[in-house]
């Protein structure tokens, strides 16, 4: 008789490689570690081969598992292509999105309000961090849906938009340019810090943090120049007249896994009309 291999097992199997650890895979299957580890050792009961090396906590994969692991992608990946296809129209699961901080504060009041309404039996996940990381999630197929950032031209452009200086116009005027930026990887943050250099400006950063509330704070107290879209302080007058070097425009994107379920799939048409007419 062949193994039968259920799908959550193989599923816990994925999450504990993708997340790097028992813990952050039980958060992502939403199961208890001690029953994550029990679904692990009745995987490996059924191959009859380890799939990790222990040391510890840590982790690592055995020939066994490096191999079980792409079959295990693909036996997921096509159960749940599967499940969408049958099931169309209907909701199968939580609709996850991830934005950037920028489309959040006016998407999560509008965007997910409206998905809520059509579909009030809709679980929606979302997530709010810079383009690179919802870009990896997804790749990892732990969202849906993801809106952020990119060159201009982009493929998975909806809109474009332009880039420009923001903050107290006197900043401009001295030696030594004092910004404001987003930690690291930031497109806005290099790209202002390439634009200065380019022009010959010298610079220096004055206040670095990962939230963009703090950052528009610190850019409305004077404490340095920033580079954003006119997402970022929709109210404002921009510094572009300051004399500080023109900046390049960004490309407002897109990306959403291959095959989405119904409610997903109107999110994601939600989203794509939501951020054309930013």
């Amino acid at each position: 008789m062949p193994v039968n291999l259920p799908t959550n097992l193989l599923r816990s199997f994925v999450a504990i490689v993708d997340t790097g650890s028992m813990l952050n895979a039980s958060e992502k299957v939403f199961v208890t570690q001690s029953a994550l580890s029990l679904q692990i050792k009745r995987l490996e009961e059924l191959l009859q081969q380890p799939l990790f090396h222990r040391d510890g906590r840590r982790l690592t994969l055995t020939p066994a598992g490096d191999l079980m692991l792409d079959y295990a992608r693909k036996v997921l990946t096509l159960h749940d292509e599967a499940v969408a296809a049958v099931t169309a129209g209907q909701f199968s699961g939580p609709a996850r999105i991830g934005m950037v901080q920028d489309f959040a504060e006016m998407l999560l009041s509008g965007l997910l309000a409206q998905f809520a309404e059509l579909h009030p039996e809709a679980q929606i996940y979302s997530r709010v961090a810079g383009t690179a990381e919802l870009l990896a999630l997804l790749e990892r197929r732990q969202l849906d849906i993801v809106l952020g950032y990119g060159v201009p031209g982009d493929a998975a452009a909806v809109s474009h938009a332009a880039m420009t200086w923001f903050g107290d116009a006197a900043l401009a005027g001295r030696d030594v340019i004092p910004l404001a930026v987003l930690e690291q990887p930031c497109r806005f943050r290099e790209a202002a810090i390439r634009a200065l250099e380019d022009a010959g400006h010298a610079w220096r950063i004055t206040v670095e943090t990962p939230n963009l509330t703090t950052l528009r704070a610190a850019v409305q107290a004077g404490l340095g120049m920033t580079a954003r879209t006119p997402l970022f302080l929709p109210d404002a007058v921009d510094a572009g007249d300051a004399g500080l070097p023109p900046l390049p425009g960004v490309s407002c994107i897109l990306h959403a896994a291959p095959v989405l379920d119904g409610a997903t799939a109107r999110l994601s048409e939600l989203a794509r009309a939501t951020v054309a007419s930013l």
